[in-house]
């Protein structure tokens, strides 16, 4: 893992540039201009330029890890003649999220935006006894509010850096309910619930460079819980780097590669409502971790026509390293669709 910062620390080292729409014409243009979808904030706007976006992101994960480990269902929950340390194993699970977000800029240094997702959450268990059954939440998660700030930009706008400076607001609910054969209506694991229920900072800071042809990057944000929320916990810190590397084809289309790594916490507290002992979901000693992906990404942008200024992006990961506070679920993939627009 040292290697890996260390070398997304020497991405950062390139200069980078904000997204602007008037740029010396030996500068890239069209969809190069534009980050992979995955990178939130990656971008500010002129002043007074508003833009509207939507995301559509899909997470799936299969089977568990104990550290680098797999651990089976059987190992997690054992046998009535000889048990396991959970009466119930998590086996898979399905995370979408549909993003909304609109940002504006009041001035050519300060972009605002602002983001609500909606999540829709699913998750297939087995207890000791072999009995199968699913479980479901879907609704509102935490919305945020964030600031891009530039404090670098050289001359030619060929490269820069700014700051994201986010809070993160508790209108998900941490008290989601669903039946099991244990119980009806019984309180879902901390994974389960939509949101966070405490007021989250979310700072960072994004480098972005243009040549001709090419976009390179880097950013780094965290998530730092505040307190604890009315189910007397808080959710671990989170911490987040990456780097990419994008090539324009034409004015149109781009395409890129990008590396990840991921850290969080466990979970602070535990709500009274929920048996450690039950499902590792439930156990907050079992949810901190560590994680690289690589991605890959596409940009379409429309430049002519009734379509003017719409952005289709797309971008697909897969785990190549994964490092959990197990037993706890394995993630197979992500998946990202989006569409942007600037009037």
């Amino acid at each position: 893992m040292r290697k890996l910062v260390f070398t997304l620390s020497l991405l950062a080292a390139a200069p980078v540039v904000a997204h602007q729409q008037a740029d010396t014409p030996t500068l890239a243009s069209g969809a190069i201009r534009h980050a992979p979808l995955g990178v939130m904030g990656d971008h500010l706007h002129n002043t007074g330029e508003w833009m509207f976006s939507y995301r559509y992101m899909r997470m799936e994960m299969d089977g568990n890890l104990d550290g680098s480990d797999s651990i089976s269902a059987a190992e997690i929950t054992g046998t009535m003649m000889n048990p396991g340390p959970y009466m119930v194993a998590p086996l898979k699970m399905t995370m979408e999220m549909h993003m909304l977000g609109a940002m504006y800029a009041p001035s050519d240094t300060l972009t605002l935006m602002a983001m609500l997702p909606l999540l829709n959450k699913s998750m297939d268990h087995r207890s000791r006894m072999g009995a199968k059954f699913t479980t479901e939440t879907d609704g509102v998660g935490d919305a945020s509010l964030a600031a891009l700030l530039r404090v670098y930009q050289t001359a030619d706008k060929s490269a820069g850096v700014h700051l994201n400076l986010g809070v993160s607001l508790p209108t998900g609910s941490i008290d989601e309910r669903d039946d099991t054969p244990a119980m009806a209506n019984a309180k879902l694991p901390y994974g389960m619930q939509l949101g966070s229920g405490t007021y989250d900072l979310k700072p960072g800071v994004t480098y972005q460079a243009y040549s001709a042809q090419y976009n390179w990057g880097a950013q780094a944000l965290a998530t730092l819980r505040s307190g604890e929320n009315d189910n007397d916990y808080r959710l671990g810190n989170r911490y987040e780097v990456s780097g990419w590397l994008a090539r324009s084809w034409s004015p149109a289309l781009s395409s890129g590669v990008r590396l990840k790594h991921s850290s969080w916490a466990d979970i602070h507290g535990a709500d009274p409502d929920l048996n450690p002992m039950m499902v590792p979901t439930a156990d907050t000693s079992a949810q901190g971790g560590e994680r690289s992906e690589l991605l890959f990404s596409a940009n379409y942008l429309f430049s002519a026509g009734a379509l003017k200024g719409h952005r289709l992006a797309l971008e697909y990961g897969v785990p190549i390293y994964q490092k959990l506070d197990g037993p706890q679920m394995e993630m197979q993939n992500t998946m990202s669709l989006g569409w942007q627009y600037a009037p």
